[in-house]
């Protein structure tokens, strides 16, 4: 059951990116909650607060799809996994997805508070790692696994952001399609064919693998 805190959070999550940081104040998400300003201080001294806590919340949603795939036994598993938990959070969750990735000044702080901060970096460690253990037993081509882990997120994360926007009118379904198909293609520019013939045998069960 949603307690007071959590519709706080999802209220001022909503208005946040329905407004911006210019719309958003501590006496619109009050009425929004359906208490009173008084009532909502008493949880949260200022909005830099209530919207520091949509983040942290936000990444915690994360990392719970994405670090599911550590439990896979081998690295194109935890690979193949991340990627489905990412994907899954990012079309499950759309509003916490786009306000992980708004700045500081977007959310009208001089900067990012330690933790979040350190959860920011914890995302990137967790896709570099992922990226160098396939590296390390051949999988994926030797290069800066920092730099390739980048360039991967940068795919998905725009082809996220494009569908989110409506770029592309199709169902879920359809989209999933469509981001396995072109990850497949933008991975033939990293992958050895080692990669590819493992990566074939995870869609089995009457899935056909992408082709590129």
């Amino acid at each position: 059951m949603a307690t007071q805190r959590d519709k706080i959070l999802a209220c001022a999550c909503e208005l946040y990116l329905e407004t911006g940081l210019s719309g958003f104040s501590m006496r619109k998400l009050a009425k929004n909650v359906g208490v009173t300003a008084p009532a909502l201080y008493r949880h949260y001294d200022g909005k830099e607060k209530v919207l520091g806590d949509v983040v942290r919340e936000a990444y915690h949603a994360y990392q719970g799809y994405v670090h599911r795939a550590l439990q896979a036994p081998t690295p194109i598993e935890r690979f193949f996994q991340a990627g489905e938990g990412y994907l899954d959070f990012a079309l499950e969750h759309p509003r916490w997805y786009k306000i992980m990735f708004s700045g500081p000044e977007r959310l009208g702080m001089k900067e990012l508070p330690d933790d979040i901060e350190a959860m920011g970096l914890g995302v990137h460690q967790f896709w570099i790692d992922r990226v160098r253990e396939c590296m390390q037993v051949g999988l994926l081509k030797e290069a800066d696994p920092l730099q390739t882990s980048l360039t991967m997120w940068a795919h998905a994360h725009g082809m996220v952001l494009l569908y989110h926007q409506g770029i592309f009118p199709m169902d879920r379904e359809e989209f999933q399609s469509l981001f396995e198909q072109s990850g497949a293609r933008m991975m033939n520019g990293f992958a050895t064919p080692n990669f590819a013939a493992q990566l074939e045998k995870l869609y089995i069960q009457g899935q056909t693998a992408p082709q590129a």
